[in-house]
């Protein structure tokens, strides 16, 4: 059995624990939206946005430092963690805009149209090529925003705009993180997005601040530690197994928000809302789907290559590399 063959294995034993992880955080990213909303209508924006921040970056700062050390902030790239940065922050406070005035379902289900912005601007801005399947997958997730918005006479609120905002922003943070991986480790992209976001949110406290009660500063603190703690799980989930095998998980997020928002609100989710969420929801698995057999035929291709060489080999040694490789 070649080394390659080993490290496949290992990944696929490990794949129940990555899925164990995008569940787990899947569950903290929903309470911590639930724990935000129910804030945002007592205390200024700046100040939710400032509290969960600032708790999440020193989570996630005492989960890296200790096993990363100081030199994780080693980089070339200052620039471009200044702009994804700040496009997070963008990101949030639409998220935030959004769930102030919509339904926790609602705004979490827009929210997922994400990777179809996030096709279109690789599309756009790193060239790539896009087939009939993905260009159909596209416009099937567009139709199904439509249905969740329904737009027109007037519907289109100004909490959807907010969080067709967010679903924008996030989708150029995706693109960015896809560019920037090749030299930067996600330790890095992480601490560097959390220190931005940290200081930005800060520069919000000027625009209003309420003194908290003991009891919501708490829940703001937790709700910053779940952020935080979801955000390494979610990047542990998609180092121990493949994306197409634990990404599609990720969508839990929409059912206990639905549950968080009923719940809590009594938000009845409506017959467009899940026609539209299943619509979206289907879209994305089957974009992912498509980019996860995009790149296996590369993979793939080079494998016959290797064995159509090893097949053709005489003499003791090419039958043993021939074995090997079979094995």
């Amino acid at each position: 059995m070649t080394l390659a063959n080993v490290a496949e294995a290992a990944q696929r034993n490990q794949v129940p624990l990555g899925i164990a992880y995008m569940v787990g955080s899947t569950v903290m990213f929903a309470g911590g939206n639930a724990v935000v909303k129910w804030q945002l209508a007592n205390y200024p924006l700046g100040e939710v946005a400032f509290g969960r921040t600032v708790f999440a970056f020193l989570t996630v700062a005492l989960i890296v430092l200790p096993r990363a050390g100081w030199g994780v902030l080693r980089t070339r790239r200052y620039r471009d963690h200044l702009q994804r940065g700040l496009s997070q922050v963008g990101s949030m406070l639409c998220w935030f805009l959004a769930v102030s005035v919509l339904p926790l379902g609602s705004a979490t289900a827009i929210g997922f149209a994400s990777p179809l912005f996030t096709t279109l601007l690789s599309i756009v801005i790193l060239k790539e090529k896009v087939g009939i399947h993905r260009w159909s997958a596209l416009i099937v997730g567009f139709v199904g925003v439509l249905i969740i918005t329904h737009p027109g006479a007037g519907t289109l609120s100004e909490g959807a705009l907010f969080a067709l905002a967010n679903a924008v922003l996030i989708s150029t943070v995706a693109v960015a993180i896809r560019r920037m991986s090749v030299t930067e480790s996600t330790e890095t992209l992480t601490l560097y997005q959390m220190s931005i976001m940290t200081l930005c949110t800060a520069g919000l406290l000027t625009l209003g601040f309420r003194a908290p009660h003991l009891r919501d500063a708490l829940m703001v603190a937790l709700a910053g530690v779940g952020n935080g703690i979801a955000q390494f799980w979610w990047t542990r989930s998609l180092s121990l197994a493949s994306p197409s095998a634990v990404a599609p998980f990720n969508y839990l997020s929409l059912v206990w928000a639905m549950i968080l928002g009923f719940a809590v609100w009594g938000d009845v989710p409506t017959p467009g809302l899940l026609a539209g969420s299943a619509i979206v929801v289907a879209s994305g698995l089957y974009i992912l789907w498509r980019e996860t057999v995009r790149r296996r035929r590369p993979t793939v291709a080079a494998r016959q290559k290797v064995q159509s060489l090893l097949s053709g080999g005489e003499g003791p040694s090419g039958q043993t590399a021939n074995r090997q490789f079979r094995e």
